[in-house]
């Protein structure tokens, strides 16, 4: 599980399937900043890992504050599913 800055918009929402690293995982959770104040564009802060997390991060066993953080631009994030269901 890492949490991911994606600056832009590619259009993904809770549960959206994306293509990062040459892997595809599920971003369990998307807080979007900068919409009245902040930076430029806006930044979609996700939570990110595979499926098999999912369980993890629904009962909160991990700290936010120790997750690997990475960032990327919205172009460069391929989006197999725009949004889902997380019921697992």
């Amino acid at each position: 599980m890492k949490r991911l800055i994606i600056h832009g918009d590619p259009g993904i929402r809770k549960g959206a399937v994306i293509d990062y690293d040459g892997e595809e995982v599920v971003c369990f959770g998307i807080n979007r900043n900068g919409e009245w104040n902040g930076p430029e564009t806006v930044q979609l802060w996700c939570t990110i890992g595979d499926e098999s997390e999912y369980g993890e991060f629904e009962r909160r066993e991990y700290l936010p504050h120790f997750l690997e953080v990475d960032r990327v631009d919205a172009d460069t994030v391929d989006v197999v599913r725009p949004q889902g269901d997380l019921a697992v």
